[in-house]
């Protein structure tokens, strides 16, 4: 690997570790290996590395969340709490991608850049969720079916993994999301 790949990697390494507010120039360069000039020259600024460490963080966030809910497994569940069962397993097993995840909606704040990549991202997550749902195609979906079906899904998603993150002790199973969800729609 190179310098900017290097950076790159230590980067995402301290965003795991130490978080994006609290990541210095100086850790990213212990973590890589490489020298305080390199991250303006391959990325303009700090801020610049951090933003692109991020989208690289959010990138895994979704490959795994994809895979956690495509995962075979728990057939004889019932469909509602097998899906809760691989999210909350993806909660635990990819808990600093999530954070990762939680911390650059903040830093989008910042960022126009990030904020649209994660825009973009949300709408991808949106089809996906609907599909998966459904049980449909993605390219099969309606607009007014993603922006229902898969609007609601990741705001499910969004609220059971903050609850998670924060108190894994009183957070919901899967079968009592399940059972909530079914109350609310009854």
């Amino acid at each position: 690997m190179g310098h900017r790949e290097n950076l790159l990697d230590g980067a995402k390494r301290c965003l795991y570790e130490k978080g994006y507010a609290r990541t210095t120039a100086r850790d990213i360069v212990a973590a890589s290996g490489t020298n305080l000039g390199s991250i303006g020259y391959h990325y303009g600024s700090t801020e610049g590395l951090l933003n692109a460490a991020m989208l690289s963080a959010i990138e895994e966030w979704g490959d795994a969340v994809a895979t956690a809910l495509a995962t075979e497994g728990d057939e004889d569940a019932d469909p509602l709490v097998r899906y809760w069962r691989r999210v909350i397993g993806s909660l635990q097993t990819d808990r600093r991608l999530w954070l990762a995840s939680v911390e650059s909606t903040i830093q989008a704040e910042h960022s126009p850049e990030l904020r649209a990549q994660i825009a973009d991202g949300m709408d991808q997550g949106r089809a996906g969720l609907a599909a998966m749902l459904t049980g449909r195609d993605e390219q099969d979906l309606d607009d007014e079916t993603i922006r229902t079906v898969g609007s609601v899904a990741m705001a499910l998603m969004s609220g059971v993994m903050i609850q998670w993150l924060m108190d894994p002790a009183r957070a919901p199973s899967a079968e009592q999301v399940a059972a909530g969800i079914r109350a609310l729609t009854a």
